[in-house]
């Protein structure tokens, strides 16, 4: 078994969710009272932006997983919302992310919501919880509650493939976050990474590494309509993936629904 293959790397990723339970355990009451006493912006910073500076420093710190960073400078410093787009791998990026795009709030699966604690504490930042079951109404959340967060201030992060794609493999795009980029003319960052190297979705295991993440220049949404800018996003991701990452991309195409895994 792998476990017993790696037994070190075992007993560092067993102590990272040790710590990541009693974070979120610690987290909450100090959440609770953000979200009674603080307007929206104000307690993204300490419900979510904190929480995921905890947890990507444990992470490094318990299971050697470091990051660099391509692109910072073009994140917009005026206080500019933007659509953000991005691959997804693995939950490394979820709560990587906010720490250096903030404030934001994400687009997620609403089974997350019942989850005890964790689901409790996301749902204090409103996200925007969509059922992929039905695809027609989540678009229809996406666009509406999507434009609410965008007037708020918020960056909206949307993982277009609708779930974790496994290293080597590719999910065609969706086109909610570049409909909802170009109905609101706001400007897209597109975000490329290779987490799975070290947080892979086939299993627990957290392995010691280095994860690239790219941020491109800023897509105008004003300049291009929803197919051109979810097509463009969706080769300017494939393109700085297949760069940084190990695995090379092999033809193969990904229907998955879901990836199987919350953690």
């Amino acid at each position: 078994m792998l476990f017993l293959k790696h037994p070190f790397i075992t007993a560092r990723t067993l102590l990272f969710y040790l710590v990541l339970a009693c974070l979120t355990l610690l987290w909450l009451p100090p959440s609770l009272l953000a979200y009674l006493l603080l307007p929206i912006r104000a307690r993204n910073f300490i419900v979510l932006v904190a929480f995921c500076h905890a947890i990507s420093w444990a992470a490094r710190l318990i299971c050697g997983i470091r990051w660099q960073v391509e692109g910072r400078e073009h994140i917009p410093t005026t206080g500019q919302s933007c659509v953000l787009i991005s691959k997804h791998q693995s939950t490394w990026e979820t709560f990587f992310l906010p720490t250096i795009l903030a404030p934001q709030v994400q687009v997620v699966k609403r089974e997350l919501f019942f989850l005890p604690f964790f689901g409790w504490q996301l749902k204090m930042i409103a996200p925007i919880f969509i059922d992929r079951r039905q695809k027609a109404n989540a678009l229809k959340q996406v666009l509406t509650q999507g434009k609410e967060r965008l007037e708020q201030g918020l960056h909206v992060l949307i993982f277009p493939e609708g779930t974790r794609v496994a290293p080597g493999l590719r999910k065609e795009f969706s086109k909610g976050g570049a409909m909802l980029a170009s109905k609101t003319g706001t400007p897209v960052l597109a975000i490329a990474h290779n987490s799975a190297q070290c947080w892979p979705n086939s299993g627990w295991l957290k392995f010691p590494g280095t994860v690239s993440v790219v941020i491109s220049p800023v897509f105008d949404s004003r300049t291009l309509d929803t197919n051109e800018l979810n097509a463009q996003t969706e080769s300017w991701i494939n393109q700085q993936v297949d760069r940084i990452s190990v695995t090379a991309f092999h033809g193969e195409y990904s229907l998955a629904q879901s990836s199987g895994k919350r953690f």
